[in-house]
């Protein structure tokens, strides 16, 4: 089955570049568009697509409050958001990943890492693993000197489980974890699952958020 999309974005010109680029793939499917965030969440309810492409800023409802309303849903089969900025450095997309967005692309990113990052989006990972992600979650972390304890159920992850958390953070897919720690990818898998339903997480994107706001990993 096609990999449905809906692309929310103010430009009319991002919208019908980033749609025509993608239509044109023959695994994705896009099924819809909106200039504002309202019109997006209204739309994205209706439609039900497996990934938003969602601009940051736009009028009516800026791409975070869209983002988080969607995600706050709990729509079934997940509807995962990819969010879209011009600026490689934003609080709006740390905490668009606080909310449970998927990740985030740069507008100027080339096409086929638009293209990849909606199927790795919609195949249920985070798009973690560009530098200038990890560069965000690093700047903006580091200026929050107040950083909270450690969440107590953070004890109940094993070693190895809290090993594959530090390693989720640094950006690691799961074939790099796998080779980092000699093991099966699926075994990896299986230990990201349980991270995710011990620390009660939605995906891998707050799973980093978590991490880095706790002292599990520190920037640099």
């Amino acid at each position: 089955m096609a990999i449905t999309v809906f692309i929310a974005d103010d430009q009319a010109m991002v919208r019908q570049g980033f749609g025509a680029l993608l239509a044109a793939q023959p695994d994705i499917s896009v099924v819809g568009d909106a200039p504002d965030g309202k019109v997006a969440v209204d739309e994205v309810m209706r439609l039900r697509p497996d990934v938003v492409l969602m601009d940051v800023r736009m009028p009516e409802m800026n791409g975070l409050e869209a983002a988080d309303r969607i995600l706050s849903a709990s729509l079934e089969p997940p509807v995962r958001v990819l969010m879209l900025t011009t600026f490689d450095i934003d609080d709006y997309v740390y905490e668009a990943l606080r909310v449970g967005a998927s990740g985030f692309m740069l507008k100027d990113a080339p096409a086929e890492e638009l293209v990849r990052a909606v199927r790795v989006v919609a195949d249920g990972e985070a798009l973690l693993a560009p530098t200038v992600t990890r560069r965000l979650i690093a700047d903006v972390t580091s200026r929050r000197a107040a950083r909270r304890p450690e969440p107590a159920r953070l004890s109940a992850l094993t070693p190895r489980e809290r090993e594959v958390l530090e390693l989720i953070a640094r950006g690691l897919s799961n074939a790099e974890i796998a080779e980092s720690l000699f093991v099966a990818e699926q075994t990896v898998k299986t230990h990201v699952g349980k991270v995710l339903a011990k620390l009660n997480l939605r995906d891998r994107a707050q799973a980093v958020v978590l991490a880095y706001e706790t002292g599990v990993v520190t920037p640099g």
